[in-house]
């Protein structure tokens, strides 16, 4: 049986939500100085030491299992094996028909094993971005996310493509469903109230990093109008308020973990984003990163435009707004012949624009599933497990990863205001036979101890630090 209560909803924190109006407190919270670190222009969420802190890690998602069996698919040891790789986030896709299967009607059991996932990765120091998922909007329309109650796709008819199921975003009746829940104030109530039960619930768990608030959201098409200039119109407009009201809404509840916000899937296509000003003490940018060739089935083009469009395109909007960058999803076949080249191209214009990743998916099989059915990491997906830095006390000035000669350079400038020792992860796989290290300038220290190595600079603010890891 389903076990379920029902969220009684304040009327004036209702109200303070659909007319874009914070409670005093939460006024008050919104002037605190951020917690973060910017360096030319790149911004890092910092820990309570001042630390700069990255990111690597997976997509966990359970699209098959429904009710009673809903995260089914995900296990304690997903958590430990990805920990035991060096990798230190996820995030965690969890559906709103689960949750809220008839309107006001939350299911405890789904918060529960939501909760029952944090506590594995707490147990073994992952944090987790809790992402509220949806393909092609929800069930109405044959997928996972937003409830069928909360459909309104004014009679027009809906074709399913199966051999293309991206295609069914285009769909008349699709677009219309997603144009009601930014436009109707009933589902744009009952949207930020589901925000406001998840945060309520699940904000003051120590892994809880953060909430996506929406996956790749999506619009109506205007008459006349091609990808490009809906996208940007949809981001400019609804969306900027949408994303603006939902950070709202968690901030009545949980006013410490980051809100991660999203671009249109059109930045794929090297085209700068539209997206306002989310008016958030710690909102972060989480766009995705997929390359369009392989995800109609090519193969990756060393050659090609793609990653240099994308960066272009993608770090004007967070560096105005001083947010951290973690890619919510990216990722590619694993057995086309130039996947390696693919993996070692995108980590490294990651390590130029981001703090951070989280592949599609931590997953046994086919597709862009990490392991394969065995549970080995497939050949090219060995390329994912790589050194970096957790935690920098001070400035990363440049960091990156040659995977021809297994060699990771960090450089970092100390500051006065940042206690604690700058962490590496050395992941086992890396360096089967051990590793060396190298620190220039300043005084320091090092120390390995397995997978981690600590630097502890000495000396003035403001001295420079570059340590080289590389194989013994």
């Amino acid at each position: 049986m389903r076990r379920s209560f029902r969220f009684a909803p304040v009327a004036l924190a209702v109200a303070a939500l659909l007319f874009g109006v914070l409670p005093a407190q939460a006024q008050a919270e919104s002037g605190r100085a951020p917690d973060r670190v910017t360096v030319g222009g790149r911004t890092f969420i910092a820990d309570d030491r001042g630390r700069a802190l990255q990111w690597r890690g997976f997509n966990l998602a359970d699209k098959s299992g429904r009710g009673a069996d809903a995260f089914a698919d995900i296990h304690e040891s997903d958590l430990r094996d990805m920990a035991a790789r060096g990798f230190n986030l996820a995030r965690l896709a969890f559906f709103w028909d689960d949750l809220e299967p008839t309107p006001g009607h939350y299911d405890r059991g789904y918060l529960g094993r939501m909760r029952r996932i944090l506590d594995w990765a707490d147990r073994y120091h992952v944090k987790v971005v809790l992402d509220a998922h949806q393909d092609v909007y929800g069930p109405h329309f044959g997928s996972r996310g937003v409830p069928d109650w909360a459909s309104r796709d004014d009679g027009l008819p809906f074709r399913p493509i199966p051999e293309d199921w991206f295609s069914e975003y285009f769909e008349p009746s699709v677009q219309a469903a997603f144009d009601h829940l930014y436009k109707d104030a009933d589902l744009r109530a009952a949207h930020a109230r589901m925000w406001m039960t998840v945060a309520s619930a699940l904000g003051g768990h120590p892994a809880l990093l953060g909430y996506d608030l929406m996956n790749e959201p999506f619009a109506k098409f205007l008459e006349g109008e091609d990808l490009p200039a809906a996208a940007g119109r949809f981001e400019a407009g609804e969306l900027t308020e949408m994303w603006n009201r939902l950070a709202r809404a968690v901030r009545l509840v949980d006013r410490r973990s980051w809100v991660f916000v999203e671009p249109t899937v059109i930045v794929g296509l090297g085209v700068p984003t539209r997206l306002g000003r989310v008016d958030d003490p710690h909102a972060g940018y989480a766009p995705h990163f997929y390359e369009t060739s392989m995800e109609t089935g090519g193969d990756y083009d060393p050659e090609g435009t793609f990653i240099p469009a994308y960066e272009a395109a993608i770090s004007d909007y967070p560096s105005r707004n001083r947010m951290p960058v973690i890619v919510g999803e990216w990722g590619g076949n694993p057995y086309v012949p130039h996947a390696g080249r693919f993996v070692t191209d995108m980590t490294a214009a990651m390590d130029r624009f981001s703090s951070g990743w989280t592949w599609w998916q931590w997953c046994k099989g086919g597709g862009y599933c990490f392991l394969d059915g065995t549970g080995a990491v497939k050949p090219a997906a060995r390329l994912l497990v790589q050194p970096y830095a957790p935690a920098v006390a001070g400035d990363p000035l440049g960091f990156a990863y040659d995977p021809a000669s297994r060699t990771y350079t960090l450089a970092f400038r100390t500051r006065d205001d940042t206690q604690g020792p700058t962490l590496i992860t050395v992941p086992r796989d890396t360096y089967p036979a051990g590793y060396q290290v190298t620190v220039e300038g300043g005084r320091a220290r090092w120390d390995g101890h397995g997978q981690t190595v600590s630097v502890d600079a000495r000396g003035t603010a403001g001295t420079t630090y570059k340590v080289t890891v590389s194989p013994k």
